[in-house]
């Protein structure tokens, strides 16, 4: 099934490696790895006093009045700055709260001055500063982004990522804050507390005659509900602002995996993604479910993998191509142009590295076979294969010129159409417009030359199948991936298209049954070796 990933024995006992194995082999350990990764944030393994494990226990055990305090402040540290946003003094933690507040800007906020949330859990009836158990959270109530396009506008990535160079910050308030608690009584070991908890934990000693070790109630701010939908825009004019206060209760297994998952949403700032990328990943997560997250893990893993293995045995069969029998020399030249014309365009959309850095290599991978195709010459030594190449080249002319008849008028007049009622940036922007929509348009009908000579021919023994599978296997991925990672919308249409275009190459394989016998025509050898030493006359 998979050719590559078999190796010639050698010696009777040794065998070759290549580099097939070794990244399947790395790509079995990281999926391994991730797999008992996430074993370890879902199960958390409890304290045993039987042991003689120094256990730590819940200060809800003790079932404490607690109240709920919320303030707002420019600085975090400053007690005398705090200004009161809500309190609640029975605070349920086992219930549901929904607050609405009204807020005050300061003039500091006008000019890019950053407000903060700071949110107290302590003692019913006692001033949070002056409880010694009390838990304190603060949270960004502003922040300075580049302007958001309003929901629903078509704005592309570029255009919501020029620089500061092109466009000022803009302050904006953030008008729904989520807090949640862990409510569970667990009992930890505190000498094997889970390092990403250790942030959020707070360990004191309780009791007068037996001290005990107790930890205090674990907050979170959640921001995966923080959307783009919910900020307002603060401008000279703008003196007061809405706050919706939300709280509910949360596992500990969802707990542990929520901060990850929002350490990882800020680190994807670093690699490319823009705010309406990241605010998307959040609507999946929130929106879907947590089962999204196994695949966010493993999609891009796979996805990348068969990616680098279609890669090398694209490379190996075209290296050792000595003949053009059965290739369609006019649908490598379009597909290295398409390719090209896409990673421009995804180059200017500026598209996630995810998918920018594989298109780029297979960019560079496209221009090398055109220069392998000019380089291949006919055979002349060969009857039967100089025929096949000129049957090849035949029937590949013939399909070219009556698709030319389909191709020509149809992207000329999408050319027109773009220049004349579309309105364009430059005409940098409107040239690569106008090319990768006539190659997703119609980018299709280059795929069926080849397909015209496979039914001339009646065979695809000159096909590379083993790439084919790779990248057939890629472009279903892909669909998934496009899911996961922010694409156009006329890539994902792409990937559909490669998907039809693959079936229908499974079709021919199966019509056109592998003749070993035929290998000889299309430069390709499959008779056996004679076993032993050879007969030396």
């Amino acid at each position: 099934m998979f050719p590559s990933c078999y190796s010639k024995p050698k010696n009777g006992s040794q065998f070759k490696m290549s580099y097939t194995k070794v990244i399947f082999g790395v790509l079995v350990v990281y999926v391994l790895h991730t797999c008992w990764a996430i074993y370890g944030f879902v199960h958390t393994k409890p304290c045993d006093p039987a042991k003689g494990d120094d256990c730590v226990t819940s200060y809800l055990s003790g079932k404490p009045r607690l109240q709920l305090s919320m303030y707002s402040s420019l600085d975090p540290s400053d007690e005398a700055a705090h200004k009161l946003l809500l309190r609640v003094d029975k605070f349920e933690i086992h219930s549901k709260l929904e607050r609405q507040v009204s807020v005050s800007l300061p003039e500091v906020t006008h000019k890019n001055g950053t407000l903060h949330a700071v949110v107290f859990v302590h003692k019913s009836g006692v001033s949070p500063w002056k409880d010694s158990k009390h838990v304190r959270l603060v949270a960004r109530l502003t922040s300075q982004m580049l302007p958001v396009p309003p929901v629903g506008s078509v704005t592309s990535a570029r255009d919501s990522q020029k620089g500061t160079g092109d466009q000022r910050l803009v302050s904006y308030w953030k008008s729904r804050i989520t807090l949640n608690m862990m409510t569970e009584d667990f009992t930890f070991n505190n000498a094997a507390v889970p390092s990403d908890l250790r942030r959020y934990m707070k360990i004191v000693e309780d009791g007068k005659k037996e001290k005990k070790k107790i930890y205090l109630p674990l907050l979170l701010v959640d921001e995966m509900r923080s959307r783009l939908k919910d900020l307002i825009e603060i401008n000279s004019t703008t003196k007061t602002v809405p706050l919706a206060i939300s709280y509910d209760t949360i596992t500990l297994r969802k707990f542990r995996i929520w901060i990850h998952i929002q350490a990882v949403i800020y680190s994807l700032k670093h690699f490319g993604f823009s705010e309406q990328n990241l605010d998307e990943i959040k609507a999946m997560f929130v929106e879907t479910g947590l089962h999204i997250l196994a695949l966010s893990i493993l999609v891009p893993a796979f996805h990348l993998s068969f990616e680098v293995f279609a890669f090398k045995n694209d490379v190996s069969f075209w290296r050792g191509k000595k003949s053009l029998a059965g290739i369609s020399r006019r649908s490598v030249i379009w597909r290295c142009f398409s390719t090209v014309v896409i990673f421009l365009h995804l180059l200017e959309e500026q598209t996630s590295w995810l998918t920018l850095i594989p298109m780029g290599i297979a960019t560079l991978i496209e221009l090398w076979k055109v220069s392998r195709v000019f380089a291949v010459q006919p055979s002349f030594k060969d009857d039967r294969a100089y025929e096949t190449e000129r049957a090849t080249e035949e029937h590949d002319s013939k399909a070219m010129k009556f698709l030319s008849y389909l191709l020509y008028p149809l992207c000329i007049s999408g050319v027109m159409y773009s220049f004349l009622y579309l309105k364009n940036k430059s005409w940098y922007f409107w040239i690569i417009n106008s090319l990768v929509s006539g190659v997703y348009a119609f980018g299709f009908l280059s795929m069926v030359p080849q397909l015209y000579v496979n039914y001339k021919l009646k065979s695809v023994v000159h096909l590379p199948m083993s790439v084919l599978l790779y990248k057939g296997l890629n472009t279903f991925i892909s669909d998934v991936f496009s899911g996961v990672i922010t694409t156009p919308g006329p890539h994902q249409l792409a990937c559909f298209r490669d998907d039809v275009v693959f079936l229908i190459y499974l079709y021919q394989r199966r019509i056109y049954p592998l003749n070993k016998s035929r290998g000889r025509d299309y430069g390709a050898s499959y008779r056996k070796k004679p076993k032993g030493k050879a007969h030396e006359d």
